[in-house]
């Protein structure tokens, strides 16, 4: 029988977590300030049966922090997928079980996808706990458009590998939001500004630390000004998009298809109107002369 006290503390005062109904909780945490934890992640925390952890001695210096004491187990990218069936049993059998990552949303370029897609596979419930994202902090304070954009997440490492996939990427319309490590950090926007050209660009650091700040300027600026000397902690990389880019009908159409394919009517649309540039009504026409004729 667990016999730990389902509680959490904040600045010394107990709080009692309610029990929660078994399924897989997806949990977001803080990516800096530890503050900006929610009430009702700190209560799921507390009373789950087990709290699965990118690294769990990172994850300690949150848990310790509001006196959580919920058993603890990795969950990173090279073991989700064995420890999946794992999870899914603990789950059928009545446990509740919390997710997190070492900060933000979990799956968001963090471990969870095959975890959550084992638990949805076997009929079970999956909760979302929304909170902080990296992500979404900084396309909030970067000053560019917010009203369409595309998360790329990491580009590959490597120079050839890491143009062709900015290539591929020229002629959307969206605003482009990608993560990069620091050591890397120049490099990549020399690499965004010789294949997007000199864009309007912004790169987030040390988003709600104390040291947080937000650069803004063309491609070629920032890539200059980060060459030049050391950068702590992982950027978020902003860029606008194409503009008076000629989308050639074949192009989007082929697209389109291959979105309907994978995704509702709806999110197909909105994909591809977002990525090319397009009127809505244009895309959503398609979309529905193609679903007619299936």
């Amino acid at each position: 029988m667990d016999e730990r006290p389902h509680s959490y503390f904040i600045a010394g005062t107990a709080f009692a977590a309610p029990p929660l109904a078994a399924g897989l909780y997806v949990v977001a945490t803080p990516i800096g300030n530890l503050k900006d934890i929610t009430l009702r992640a700190l209560e799921t925390l507390a009373a789950a049966d087990q709290v699965l952890c990118e690294d769990t001695r990172h994850s300690a210096t949150l848990l310790d922090h509001y006196g959580i004491r919920t058993a603890r187990r990795s969950l990173h990218e090279h073991n989700e997928r064995a420890r999946a069936h794992e999870v899914v049993a603990d789950i059928a059998a009545g446990k509740a079980i919390a997710q997190i990552s070492d900060a933000g949303t979990p799956l968001l370029s963090d471990p969870g996808f095959p975890l959550v897609r084992a638990v949805r596979e076997a009929g079970l419930p999956v909760y979302a706990l929304p909170g902080p994202s990296a992500l979404l902090a900084a396309l909030a304070t970067a000053g560019l458009p917010t009203d369409a954009f595309g998360f790329i997440g990491f580009l590959p490492p490597k120079a050839g590998a890491r143009a062709n996939a900015l290539a591929a990427l020229k002629a959307r319309a969206d605003t482009l939001v990608f993560y990069e490590s620091p050591r890397r950090l120049g490099d990549t926007l020399s690499a965004m500004a010789d294949a997007f050209g000199d864009r309007p660009a912004a790169v987030a650091l040390e988003l709600t630390k104390r040291f947080e700040r937000v650069e803004r300027g063309t491609l070629s600026e920032l890539a200059t000004h980060f060459g030049e000397g050391d950068t702590k902690g992982e950027a978020v990389i902003l860029v606008g998009g194409a503009e008076g880019v000629v989308v050639e009908a074949a192009d989007w159409q082929a697209a389109l298809d291959e979105a309907l394919t994978a995704q509702p009517l709806r999110a197909a649309v909105d994909e591809i109107t977002a990525r090319f540039g397009l009127k809505r009504k244009d895309v959503y026409d398609a979309a529905l002369a193609r679903k007619s004729q299936e």
